[in-house]
């Protein structure tokens, strides 16, 4: 595992090195292009604007982005008592990874199934997951994306794609206020002669092809790490098939989610705006095709180390393409293939109904239950003193149930 994350740690500073440099230049190009006297100042006033920029931005992603994430998402905080079963499963993913913490646990309120993690280390790691998810998943779904979440805590990928989006947003602001200004601006090249407006128009192109060259950088090392957090979670919970029948599951879903945008669609475990007509090429995509995530848990046949996740992504790909480290490959740890925990058919209307439930617990509802058998939900804004039952007339006073 170590391997792993030193691995991933190389590739952060290679992909981190190639941004910074895509950075500086922008702020050179635009510097030396919005300079009127060409006398160089202007170039290295962009590349301290720049600069500043990615260090302001840095410094909020360090210290609050998780909790932008969460709050951009509409997550709500859960605790044991309201979802146990997603805590359950957490907590056993959570000793399998040897994590020291527990995760701070999130539900977001979209019939979307989906999930992701955040949290720039193992010991401050928090995981969210709609509602539509656990109302469609079975336990061994449920730990297949609970497991796969956590591996991209434990391999340092969300550290990663924490940094790595600072960087790509710091090129786009800064591309953006400068094409903007050209066109709403009317440019500022026009009084420094024909030599300075073929400079601004260098500048403006460079400034139009930089964002597309930091995406790309930044959606090809993304794929690779979803296939090495589907290779880890095969390994944790020693049972392909829960992913892929999950990713299965969440590929056929048709429900938006609106909370979702280019920023935070890199951080889900498949992307959540595949629904909202963005035909994104394999190249552009920050996901790896669906459908072959699954094809290739589906191959590991006789194991479920990393090992035989290699192997069958090469069989896959019909080509040998490292995935896995050669230091983790060397190890042959095999952890074997467990059967399944879920023997009979999916229940879907009780899943359907324990997700709601666990929403209006998280929106402060009230839960009566009547003699007669029947659950009383009662919204966090009734404003009344008592509740009649529907069925057997029973008047329930409110003054019980408030806390």
């Amino acid at each position: 595992m170590w391997e792993l994350i030193r691995a991933n740690q190389r590739k952060s500073v290679v992909l981190f090195v190639i941004m910074g440099i895509v950075l500086i230049a922008l702020g050179f190009v635009i510097g030396l292009g919005l300079d009127p006297k060409g006398n160089g100042s202007g170039a290295i006033f962009g590349i301290i604007i720049a600069l500043v920029v990615w260090f302001i931005m840095s410094l909020i992603a360090v210290t609050s982005g998780s909790s932008i994430m969460l709050s951009a998402s509409g997550a709500k905080e859960v605790t044991e008592d309201v979802a146990p079963q997603l805590y359950n499963v957490v907590d056993e993913i959570r000793i399998a990874a040897g994590m020291n913490k527990m995760p701070k646990i999130y539900i977001i309120n979209s019939d979307a199934p989906n999930a992701f993690a955040t949290g720039m280390n193992p010991d401050k790691a928090a995981v969210a997951v709609t509602a539509g998810l656990l109302a469609r998943m079975n336990r061994d779904e449920l730990q297949g994306v609970i497991a796969h979440e956590m591996s991209h805590v434990m391999n340092r990928d969300v550290r990663f794609m924490t940094i790595a989006g600072v960087m790509l947003g710091s090129i786009v602001i800064i591309s953006e206020i400068f094409v903007r200004s050209m066109i709403f601006g009317g440019g500022g090249g026009k009084k420094g002669g024909q030599a300075q407006i073929i400079i601004m128009l260098i500048a403006l192109v460079f400034a139009i092809l930089a964002p597309i060259l930091a995406q790309l950088l930044y959606f090809s090392i993304s794929r690779k790490r979803e296939y090495l957090a589907d290779a880890s979670a095969a390994r944790l919970t020693r049972y392909p098939e829960g992913l892929a029948s999950a990713l299965e599951k969440i590929s056929n879903s048709t429900e938006d989610m609106p909370m979702a945008n280019k920023v935070t669609a890199a951080m889900y475990i498949c992307n959540p705006l595949k629904k909202k007509g963005m035909k994104m090429s394999d190249l552009s995509s920050t996901h790896p095709p669906i459908s072959e995530r699954i094809r290739i848990l589906r191959a590991m046949a006789g194991g479920a180390g990393f090992n035989n996740y290699q192997s069958a992504y090469n069989q896959i790909k019909g080509k040998t393409i490292n995935i896995i480290p050669a230091g983790e490959l060397k190890q042959q740890d095999d952890p074997g293939i467990r059967m399944g925990l879920t023997g009979a058919a999916d229940d879907n209307k009780a899943m359907a109904r324990s997700s709601s439930d666990i929403m209006m617990k998280v929106n402060n509802y009230s839960f009566i239950n009547c003699d007669c058998g029947l659950k009383l939900k009662v919204p966090a804004n009734f404003t009344g003193d008592a509740v009649r039952c529907p069925r057997c007339g029973t008047i329930h006073q409110m003054s019980e149930f408030r806390g």
